[in-house]
């Protein structure tokens, strides 16, 4: 994160969320619940936006001891799109789903790079969690070197919902593990396809396990035991490409 994707102080951060553009996150003192203040809570909670109360201390080095008045603002590379818009864009190309979703990814080089990929195997979206995971920064924007302009992202509260919601339209929900039961090449990917890649440090959780159809690992013969984020998800969403190749 630099100084770029924020904006600080009370009037700024104020102008910034009447005016729509997109953000990630509202950082806020502790205690801090007057006068304008209240007003720019009001707004980020009309947004959705998550909230986060901190010491001064924390806004303090986050702006390089700037005077932020105990608001920072996290603005977005992009505006975030909603998971019906995915869905959509599917159909508009009629074509059957092809959905990356993302649990708790951290590194924005991670987050880029498979931003990135799913560009480029013909994704129609991505989802990523509102809390605990990085959102469309500057940094994730350069790493998916222009990619965050083709491919949509959805931001939303509950993970595990948004994969229920995506079985009820009709997609299959194949998350990536190395406890996995089965090799992705085992595994038919080539209908609606929804893949869940886990974050960088425990995975997938227990909710996001249970609400997949099949957990797949992807064949390790090296002393390392896993692949970071975004290889396992670029080599997952490939072996997606080969098999709807194949079909053809």
């Amino acid at each position: 994160m630099t100084l770029d994707d924020l904006i600080y102080g009370r009037n700024s951060v104020l102008e910034v969320l009447k005016s729509g553009r997109p953000a990630n996150k509202l950082m806020l003192a502790k205690g801090l619940l007057t006068g304008s203040a209240k007003e720019i809570v009001a707004l980020a909670r009309d947004k959705k936006l998550p909230i986060q109360e901190v010491d001064r201390k924390v806004l303090d080095g986050v702006v390089e001891n700037a005077n932020h008045q105990g608001v920072v603002l996290y603005l977005a590379a992009k505006e975030y799109v909603e998971l019906e818009d995915i869905l959509e864009r599917a159909t508009q190309r009629k074509e059957v789903p092809f959905i990356l979703a993302l649990d708790e990814v951290a590194d924005p080089h991670n987050l880029g790079a498979l931003i990135r990929t799913a560009e480029a195997a013909g994704a129609h979206g991505v989802i990523i969690p509102k809390r605990r995971a990085v959102g469309l920064t500057g940094a994730v924007a350069k790493a998916a070197a222009g990619a965050v302009e083709y491919v949509p992202v959805a931001r939303v509260a509950n993970l595990s919902q948004a994969l229920a919601k995506l079985k009820d339209a009709g997609c299959w929900v194949v998350g990536a593990d190395m406890q996995g039961e089965k090799y992705p090449y085992d595994v038919d990917l080539q209908g609606p396809l929804v893949l869940v890649i886990g974050g960088e440090h425990k995975g997938l959780g227990r909710l996001l396990r249970e609400n997949c159809d099949f957990v797949v690992k992807i064949p390790m013969f090296g002393q390392i035991s896993s692949l970071n984020a975004g290889v396992a998800g670029s080599v997952l969403m490939y072996e997606a490409v080969r098999q709807r190749l194949q079909k053809q």
